[in-house]
């Protein structure tokens, strides 16, 4: 089926697989940050708090804490993409979950991991994005809020990171909150750079 400027649109088939590749990439820089102790921004940054925090599974908190925004994203973005952002956070809570039993990670330098787990998880987000899906949560908000109020969702999105960094101060120690500051910064780098107007887009 062709999409805009006869743009070939993925096949179904395509964006399932799609989903699990880039939901495997997220829930592995996601094990890396656990790992090292550190968190992310997002809704994921939400989960690690309550995980941190209260020992909560992680997958768990950040599959409910993402149920609220599915009507955001269903007025806002449409049927496809809620189904497909659904289908995306349930298979990274999942993985989540199941991670642990398949992968065991010993000594890791926290540097190493707040880096590469902050490029898994930008190289895993902009797979969903390339197919129309997303993690859901805080960045459906802030597009939903940029189209409907005309506020800038980069802005919205950086405050609530910020927010959410600045309550992981509470639970996590300084150290490990700069690091998850690097992991950020790395994760929007791989957005930055391969998602731009003018430049590869999915249909």
């Amino acid at each position: 089926m062709a999409g805009v400027d006869g743009q070939r649109r993925h096949s179904r088939v395509e964006d399932a697989l799609a989903i699990g590749i880039g939901a495997l990439q997220v829930s592995l820089g996601l094990t890396l940050f656990q790992a090292a102790g550190v968190l992310s921004g997002g809704t994921a940054g939400l989960a690690f708090l309550a995980h941190y925090a209260a020992g909560w599974p992680l997958g768990a908190v950040f599959f409910a804490v993402n149920l609220p925004f599915y009507g955001l994203a269903w007025r806002g973005m449409g049927r496809a993409f809620t189904v497909k952002t659904f289908a995306a956070v349930a298979t990274v809570s999942a993985l989540a979950e199941l991670m642990p039993g398949w992968l065991t990670v010993g000594a890791v330098s926290p540097v190493f991991a707040a880096i590469a787990g902050g490029l898994l998880l930008g190289n895993g987000l902009l797979i969903l994005i390339r197919h129309r899906a997303s993690l859901g949560g805080i960045g459906v908000m802030a597009v939903y809020l940029q189209e409907r109020r005309g506020w800038r969702a980069g802005h919205l999105q950086l405050a609530a990171d910020a927010a959410i960094f600045a309550a992981a101060l509470t639970v996590v120690p300084w150290v490990g909150v700069a690091l998850s500051l690097l992991g950020s910064v790395a994760l929007n780098m791989v957005i930055s750079m391969n998602h731009r107007d003018g430049r590869y887009m999915g249909f």
